[in-house]
């Protein structure tokens, strides 16, 4: 997908003068999100599949002295919070879990589309941050992981 720089110049612009922090846009072929002082532009092929799409999660660090390797992963859209893949089903993960880099740790269902979220580091989960079957805002927190 190529935007012309003119026509990205001009959402910019006018996202910018109308207030709006976040803009999104999504078709069977493409999704492109603009989120305005929060992280880059970001297009990427629509996930082929309505089930299980992998979704990067932002994850930003703690920075208080006692608590040195700790970071919150956070939602990377707004959408509905499940903490399993079935309500019967046991939760990705529980307050103890240790994770590996790349282990789904949850799903945000937004749009439809059902989209793991996965821990970029490996650790252990201190807390879980969001309710289950709840619905999360972007850059909401999700969970405090302790690295190691």
């Amino acid at each position: 997908m190529q935007i012309p720089l003119k026509q990205l110049k001009s959402l910019l612009k006018t996202l910018e003068e109308g207030g709006a922090t976040e803009f999104e846009y999504q078709d069977e072929h493409y999704r492109i999100r603009l989120a305005l002082g929060q992280s880059p532009l970001a297009a990427a092929p629509a996930p082929s599949s309505p089930s299980a799409a992998r979704a990067a999660p932002a994850i930003t660090s703690f920075t208080g002295a006692e608590d040195a390797g700790v970071v919150y992963v956070t939602s990377p859209f707004v959408g509905t919070f499940y903490r399993a893949l079935s309500p019967e089903s046991e939760p990705f993960v529980q307050v103890g879990s240790v994770v590996t880099a790349g282990q789904t740790l949850c799903i945000i269902e937004a749009m439809k589309l059902m989209n793991e979220i996965e821990s970029e580091f490996a650790g252990t989960i201190l807390e879980v941050l969001a309710e289950n079957a709840s619905s999360v805002e972007f850059g909401q927190k999700l969970f405090k992981l302790k690295r190691s």
